[in-house]
């Protein structure tokens, strides 16, 4: 089978990863194919934030958990958080941004690296104890993130589901 067919199909989000750092250079090769991704009209008006601290990374978690009312919520304490965030007014930030998460996600699983994406903050990324967290990380006060990735190495054995399930029709 086709190696990056093989990949897609595979693909599963891991919510338990184990305790040990991404290799600098797997790292460097999921953001370059996060910015190979499509973009409309190929404006890029994206930017890619990764966080490696811990620490940084379990304050953003603590600020997301009690935003939302989920006591003790930590992103699944990945070791590193991929943020693609885009211009507010992109009239394709949303979908640039899809499109960049999908390439993170299959780039780890080619390099064997558990991935989840993280939805929470799209709404919230604005309200006043978010925004600082994201100021603190360098992500532009005119930029809004609609998902972030959660990587590291796994720690659990992927669930394979039975069957997928969604309607598929075929017109010739």
């Amino acid at each position: 089978m086709n190696p990056t067919i093989e990949t897609i199909l595979k693909r599963r989000s891991t919510r338990s990863f184990a305790r040990k750092p991404l290799k600098e250079a797997d790292l460097q090769t999921i953001v370059d194919c996060a910015l190979h991704a499509p973009s409309g009209m190929g404006r890029q008006t994206w930017k890619f934030t990764v966080v490696e601290n811990r620490d940084k990374i379990r304050k953003l978690a603590k600020a997301v958990g009690k935003e939302l009312g989920r006591e003790g919520y930590d992103m699944y304490d990945p070791e590193v958080l991929i943020i693609p965030s885009n211009l507010k007014d992109s009239p394709f930030g949303i979908e640039d941004n899809a499109c960049a998460m999908e390439n993170i996600y299959l780039a780890a699983e080619a390099l064997e690296i558990g991935c989840v994406w993280i939805n929470q903050l799209r709404t919230i990324c604005q309200v006043p104890q978010i925004r600082a967290i994201l100021e603190e990380l360098h992500i532009p006060g005119d930029h809004v993130v609609y998902g972030l990735a959660a990587l590291g190495y796994r720690d659990d054995t992927p669930v394979l589901p039975k069957e997928r399930i969604g309607q598929v029709e075929y017109i010739r």
